[in-house]
């Protein structure tokens, strides 16, 4: 019997796909996958421009979820999306993927029904004519943090390459 030696040939490997529209956090995705030697799909609807030396692009429609519907048809069990849509996380998590958005917050089953709860008391809000807050400035705090979430993730699922020699 052949050892799985080569992950990537029987496609055990997972990939993160990256909910792209003005995804703050590239750079880290990227430079953690490379290291890691995962494969990285930026999903990005038609009106926004991205470049990329390491990951996939792939450009959809601007339709409306149309980046959330490609990404959920080419998510597997164990991949890595990250997203700040949590209508998106939840449909991921539901697949088996795991998920986090870019401030290093893992969404899970414990997680994600507050977090669907808080987004529609927050439309409700707006719908009313409350002025509700938007993110705070992004700082390399909050990088570090998605830094080591991404990095845990794929430690805790064996996706690091010493992990895989194993065996």
């Amino acid at each position: 019997m052949e050892r799985l030696s080569d992950p990537v040939k029987w496609g055990l490997v997972m990939k993160i796909v990256v909910d792209a529209d003005a995804c703050p956090v590239q750079d880290i995705i990227e430079a953690v996958a490379q290291r890691c030697q995962l494969e990285v799909v930026l999903v990005s609807n038609i009106h926004h421009q991205l470049q990329s030396r390491y990951a996939s692009i792939v450009m959809v429609d601007a339709a409306s979820q149309a980046a959330d519907l490609a990404i959920m048809n080419m998510v597997c069990s164990g991949d890595i999306v990250v997203t700040q849509d949590y209508g998106l996380a939840s449909m991921v998590i539901a697949k088996g993927s795991l998920a986090l958005d870019p401030s290093g917050r893992i969404y899970s089953n414990d997680n994600i029904d507050e977090l669907l709860m808080s987004r529609y008391l927050g439309q409700k809000a707006r719908q009313a004519g409350k002025r509700t807050k938007g993110p705070r400035k992004r700082t390399k705090p909050d990088d570090d943090c998605f830094t080591r979430s991404l990095e845990r993730i794929i430690l805790e699922n064996n996706l690091w390459p010493h992990s895989r020699e194993k065996g």
